[in-house]
């Protein structure tokens, strides 16, 4: 009897489950939505709390700077872009994607073996597994970067953005302005160090430079592997397609103030009027009040 009652159990499990990648795309995007508030803005809150605590030493290990736990919030994050962009990732986008993987892994090996491109720098925390001195759980913290400075630059940029010097040059802008919120944030929390200081917030110019690198690199991988019509078309109708990017305004914006790091602040706000001026900031907020309906 007990064994047949599993064997319903599992099957009607199974019944449940998606079976077509669309089905899944479509319960992805309903559990995405769904949860808004939580993720965009519920987890930057909780994350800036236990960044800080850990730096501030008022965490015991092995909670304070738990790779574990940063690569989760982090993976929780980034959701809305990976399941916005899914529908559009064919498999000549994916390949990109890959080798802009590739690129990133090498460009970091480089980087931490010999200090070009960014600077002579090594990580000070636990961000999770790591191989040869790179973090395994690097590509989640890259590609989703740049991809966000590339859509907000699309909404943005309007018909200007089918040119490509435009469209290069601003997303590399762009790209260098998250830079100048996220690595002034991430020095003071300690998650990397750069022995020999720099002139910004302790981060060399050097890193700046590499970054114009790394996103002229990002910036054609995206390119080729998307088509921006498509994108464009995508952005319109998938409301959540850049709250990863209102995320990034909460956590590194507050990040950053707590150590008075007043210039990337102000950064940082100008992403968020960039998201409120697309429509983009607001709405995630406006899922607040039905929480406490």
């Amino acid at each position: 009897m007990r064994d047949r009652g599993e064997a319903a159990a599992t099957a009607s499990l199974r019944r449940r489950l998606p079976r077509t990648r669309a089905e899944w795309e479509t319960r992805l995007e309903r559990l995405v939505r769904e949860n808004r508030f939580t993720i965009s803005v519920f987890f930057p809150l909780n994350g800036i709390v236990l960044l800080l605590a850990s730096a501030e030493g008022l965490l015991p290990a092995p909670l304070a700077f738990n790779g574990f736990l940063i690569l989760l919030g982090t993976a929780v994050m980034r959701s809305p872009l990976v399941v916005g962009v899914l529908p559009l990732t064919d498999r000549r986008a994916a390949a990109w994607v890959g080798a802009l993987t590739l690129y990133a892994y090498g460009i970091e090996y480089l980087g931490v073996h010999t200090g070009v491109p960014y600077g002579e720098f090594f990580y000070g925390v636990d961000l999770g597994p790591i191989v040869a001195g790179v973090p395994l759980g690097l590509p989640i913290f890259f590609i989703p970067l740049v991809m966000n400075a590339y859509l907000l630059c699309l909404l943005l940029l309007g018909d200007r953005a089918v040119q490509a010097a435009v469209r290069l040059s601003a997303v590399i802008a762009a790209v260098l302005a998250m830079d100048v919120v996220l690595d002034p944030g991430a020095v003071a929390l300690g998650f990397w160090v750069y022995p020999a200081g720099g002139a910004f917030y302790g981060v060399p110019l050097s890193n700046y430079a590499g970054w114009v690198v790394s996103a002229t690199v990002a910036v054609l991988a995206l390119d080729q592997g998307y088509d921006g019509q498509a994108l464009v078309a995508r952005l319109d109708e998938c409301e959540f397609l850049l709250d990863d990017l209102v995320s990034f305004v909460i956590l590194w914006g507050g990040i950053n103030a707590w150590f008075g790091n007043w210039l990337p602040v102000a950064v940082a706000g100008l992403f968020g009027i960039g998201l409120l001026w697309t429509d983009r900031f607001d709405t995630p907020l406006d899922e607040f009040p039905r929480l406490w309906q």
